[in-house]
C-alpha cells in the first residue's frame, strides 16, 4: 500500500507538472502566435485554447489524484482513473490526427493567406497580422511577392507591396525584387509545419501512453483500500 501510494503520487505530481507546462505554452501561443493562427482558413478549435484547456483540467485532476492517493479515497481514486483513459484517448486521437491532417492543415494555412491578400487594406486585423508574419519569416506573399502584384490592394496602390515585404525598414522600390523578400510565406509555414508536426504527434501520443502507468496505480489503489481498511480495523 504504501509503495502504492507513493508511486500514484510522483505521478500525480509529474501530471501536474505536466499540466502547468501545457498552461505556461498555451498562454504562449495565445499572446505570440494567435495573430498567425488567425490566418487559417480552417474551422479547427484553437491550438492555444486547447492547451489552457488541458493544461488547467490536468492541474486540478493531478492535485486530486495525489490528494485521493494521500487519503485513500476510493471514489476520488477511480474518478482519477477514469479521467485519465480519457486523457488517453484523446492524446491518440490527437496524435494520430496530427499526422494523418498536417497535410489539411498546411493546406488551409495557404488558403487563409489567399484571403488575407484579398482582404488586405479592408480588415486591419488581418492586415496586421499578415504584415507581422512576412516580417517574422522574411516572406513575401503565398508562394512569391508576384502574388501582391494582382492583389485589389496592390492595384490602388500602383502595383506597390507593403513594407512588411521589405528587407530594408525604408522600403524598397517597385520593379527592384532584390530588395525585397523573395520567399513566399506558404514554403515556410509548409516547412515549419512538415518538420515539425511529426515530432509534436509523437511527443502526444508518448505522454497518452503514460497515463496507463496512472491508470494502473490508480486502479490498484482503489481495490485495495477496502482490505487494507479492514485489516486496521479489525486487528487480529
Amino acid at each position: 500500500m504504501t509503495v502504492l501510494k507513493l508511486s500514484l503520487m510522483a505521478f500525480s505530481f509529474v501530471f501536474w507538472a505536466a499540466g502547468l507546462t501545457m498552461l505556461i505554452i498555451g498562454l504562449w501561443a495565445k499572446l505570440s502566435l494567435g495573430s498567425y493562427l488567425a490566418l487559417s482558413a480552417d474551422d479547427y478549435p484553437s491550438a492555444p485554447a486547447i492547451l489552457l484547456a488541458a493544461g488547467a483540467a490536468a492541474m486540478v485532476w493531478g492535485f486530486l489524484g495525489c490528494f485521493g492517493a494521500a487519503t485513500e479515497h476510493r471514489g476520488l481514486l477511480r474518478a482519477y482513473s477514469a479521467f485519465l483513459t480519457a486523457v488517453l484517448a484523446a492524446g491518440l486521437t490527437a496524435g494520430f490526427s496530427a499526422l494523418l491532417y498536417r497535410q489539411n492543415v498546411a493546406r488551409g494555412f495557404q488558403e487563409g493567406l489567399r484571403q488575407a491578400l484579398l482582404a488586405y487594406g479592408q480588415d486591419e486585423g488581418v492586415a496586421d497580422a499578415l504584415d507581422a508574419l512576412q516580417r517574422a519569416l522574411s516572406c513575401c506573399g503565398v508562394q512569391s511577392y508576384r502574388d501582391w502584384l494582382t492583389s485589389p490592394w496592390a492595384l490602388e496602390q500602383n502595383s506597390s507591396v507593403p513594407l512588411s515585404c521589405c528587407r530594408a525598414r525604408l522600403g524598397c522600390q517597385r520593379g527592384l525584387p532584390d530588395g525585397l523578400h523573395r520567399d513566399g510565406c506558404f514554403s515556410k509555414v509548409s516547412a515549419f509545419v512538415s518538420g515539425n508536426m511529426f515530432y509534436i504527434a509523437t511527443a502526444a501520443l508518448g505522454l497518452a501512453l503514460l497515463q496507463l502507468i496512472g491508470i494502473v496505480l490508480a486502479c490498484l489503489l482503489a481495490a485495495r483500500i477496502p482490505a487494507h481498511l479492514l485489516g486496521i480495523a479489525t486487528p487480529r
